[in-house]
């Protein structure tokens, strides 16, 4: 961990950024909000997204410490994703996020 405390940008809000980079991640971040789910469930709930680049995703978000992935050895194999204390810490931002959005959307709509 230390390794990737040295990696990581001077700038706080670069380091958020950088831990919720592209729209798939923050994504993620809000179907595991409400609790645990599937692969499947979040690659439903997500839409267009590529298994390829939801499981890529999800590697890089278990490696920030923001999920953990739970394999249980069943055939065929169930995983199971679930945000982290840290994970879930992001929801003030993901909410003020929505808030933003929804304001914006009434604006240009209104």
């Amino acid at each position: 961990m230390a390794a990737a405390a040295k990696e990581l940008p001077a700038c706080p809000v670069e380091t958020t950024l950088t831990l919720i980079s592209n729209k798939w991640k923050v994504l993620i971040l809000r179907d595991l909000m409400p609790g645990t789910k599937r692969f499947g469930e979040l690659k439903k709930s997500i839409g267009s997204v590529s298994q390829k680049v939801l499981t890529a995703q999800l590697r890089e978000m278990e490696r920030s410490g923001l999920l953990t992935r739970t394999v249980y050895p069943e055939v065929p194999p169930r995983v199971e994703y679930t945000l982290t204390d840290l994970g879930y810490s992001l929801k003030p931002i993901l909410d003020a996020m929505r808030n933003w959005g929804e304001a914006y959307k009434a604006q240009k709509q209104g």
